[in-house]
């Protein structure tokens, strides 16, 4: 008789409460606790010390840890303040993780994640990696407790069966209708897109331009929908974008009303960044993040630089114009949008190329075997040990690293210095207020230069 190999799924304890101590924050918007029996627990909407009631949202009898919301507070760290916004919450909108902390707070766990993804993936202390220890806020961004500054000029709406337009729950596709996002930019509030229905519409992608008055949606149907008539709160122009993706996986966007861009200003310039395209969400970032990297390169007249996965152009023309007329800059984006943007937008600088396709594979059949600057920008995943190892073997004075995500500027951090490069200064900036995300910027040097103290 065969046996039986059959299996038994293990219990859900999604439901289940636990009384609970909370420990340290962790990366991803959460901090750790641990059950009387010692089992895991990843706890949103708590802090480091309180003690809460648990209520678990994800996981198994038998899985190594679970995902759980704090539902009630016994004891609350003196960094907690009530959620400004009423939606957030347990169960509600996913799009903050930090609402029930004061400002000063958010920033200090923050720097609390940064640390521990330098000291766990690149074995570096904050003093090994130039950086003082500190999340910097944006310009006009420390506001008192309880107050919420509306920073985001770029908003993701999700529409539910009803046709109302709200943000996902943590983790989940179910929508949470919303009248209001306080983060997002007035300019963005201002549209009204809370207060209309999108019948047969599947996302609602609202951006305002900084530094001009432009303003646009990008409107994803449901499979087989069709578009409605928009009559927005303002002026904006309209988008479409397919169901499906075209060639090389980017989601294809058609105008359907209005400029196919927006106007952005950074830097001095005024940059088109097309409907879909990459921004940064800040409106103050472009700016900073461009005034960050330059400083840390201290670009020189004639020399030699690279922009790798360059967007629209931000750091090329940044690069471009203090190279001068006797350097060069060659940018790299896989986005066909973006490198027709940058293209628009460098078209004034005879000695910038851009390249369209992946960093990974572009930037080997370039030729160019040397170097005197780099800047890269990846995706949040980051850029990875063959990139690194290519960049590296450029020889760049200099290397500017823009990162949005800790823990692959960390895991890339590691494999710069196995490739010889150690950061001479490292600055965290706060450009995600409430949420748990960060930037920043790392300026790499040859060890050798660093060992000598140049």
């Amino acid at each position: 008789m065969a046996s039986d190999t059959s299996t038994t799924e293990a219990a859900s304890l999604v439901g289940q409460e636990y009384e609970v101590e909370v420990g340290p924050v962790a990366h991803g918007g959460h901090c750790v606790a641990r059950t009387a029996e010692g089992r895991v627990l990843f706890v949103r909407h708590t802090l480091p010390g309180e003690r809460v009631v648990a209520r678990v949202t994800e996981g198994h009898a038998d899985a190594r840890f679970l995902r759980a919301d704090a539902v009630r507070v016994l004891t609350a760290s003196k960094d907690r303040v009530p959620a400004p916004c009423p939606f957030s919450g347990p169960g509600r909108c996913g799009g903050c993780d930090w609402q029930h902390a004061k400002p000063g707070a958010q920033r200090r766990l923050k720097g609390e994640v940064l640390t521990e993804q330098l000291r766990a993936l690149a074995g570096l202390t904050p003093q090994e990696a130039g950086w003082d220890g500190t999340v910097e806020p944006a310009p006009g961004d420390k506001v008192p407790a309880g107050e919420v500054r509306g920073w985001r000029t770029r908003v993701q709406y999700a529409v539910d069966d009803e046709g109302r337009a709200g943000l996902r729950r943590h983790r989940s596709h179910e929508v949470e209708p919303v009248d209001r996002c306080l983060i997002a930019a007035d300019e963005i509030t201002d549209l009204g897109v809370e207060r209309h229905s999108w019948p047969g519409i599947a996302t609602v992608e609202a951006a305002a331009a900084t530094g001009s008055s432009d303003r646009m949606v990008v409107l994803t149907p449901r499979p087989g929908g069709r578009l409605p008539l928009v009559a927005l709160d303002r002026p904006v122009s309209v988008m479409r974008a397919e169901e499906s993706r075209g060639r090389g996986g980017e989601q294809q966007v058609h105008r359907v009303h209005g400029r196919a861009f927006l106007r952005e200003r950074a830097d001095g310039r005024t940059w088109r960044v097309s409907g879909g395209g990459f921004w940064q969400g800040h409106r103050e970032a472009a700016g900073l993040l461009v005034d960050a990297v330059m400083r840390g390169l201290t670009p020189r007249k004639g020399e030699m630089a690279l922009d790798l996965y360059c967007g629209a152009g931000l750091f090329a023309g940044a690069l471009a114009d203090r190279v001068g007329e006797g350097g060069a800059v060659l940018g790299i984006e896989a986005s066909a949008r973006a490198v027709r943007d940058a293209r628009h937008n460098l078209a004034d600088f005879p000695r910038v190329r851009v390249e369209q396709g992946p960093v990974a594979r572009v930037l080997p059949r370039t030729g160019i075997t040397r170097a005197d600057l780099v800047v890269l920008d990846p995706p949040r995943a980051g850029a990875g040990h063959d990139v690194v190892r290519r960049i590296a073997s450029l020889g760049a004075r200099r290397v500017a690293y823009v990162a949005c995500d800790p823990a692959a500027l960390a895991r890339d951090l590691a494999h710069f210095r196995a490739a010889g490069y150690a950061p001479r200064f490292l600055r965290a900036f706060d450009l995600f207020p409430m949420t748990q995300h960060l930037e920043c910027v790392a300026i790499l040097q040859p060890m050798r230069e660093r060992a000598s103290g140049q």
